[in-house]
């Protein structure tokens, strides 16, 4: 009893994973009733769901992307449609960076 496949067979990569585990995880809400029922923009909760896939794709990795890494790579993807890159404090306030640490 063996199922025939159309797609030959491919490696499980983190975007591939990432992708499985975003159908499997049950959905409780919607972004329109989250942000209604917490006086939240729409926008707001898609960009955590956002953040939140791309953590999920690099926790998944083999070799993860480390901090410097993971913020050049979002600094590339804020590029303007044009090519042109976004002016350094646009590009800072909308990229979410962790806290640095405090030298004391």
């Amino acid at each position: 009893m063996s199922v025939m496949m159309d797609d030959p067979l491919k490696r499980w990569t983190a975007k591939r994973t990432t992708a499985r585990v975003v159908e499997i995880i049950p959905c409780k809400t919607t972004v329109a009733e989250a942000s209604q029922t917490h006086a939240l923009p729409p926008s707001e909760i898609e960009g955590w769901i956002e953040n939140t896939k791309r953590g999920m794709e690099d926790a998944l990795r083999a070799n993860p992307l480390d901090i410097g890494e993971q913020y050049e790579k979002q600094l590339k993807n804020l590029q303007g449609t044009d090519g042109a890159p976004v002016g350094i404090g646009h590009a800072c306030s909308l990229v979410l960076m962790p806290p640095v640490a405090r030298p004391w």
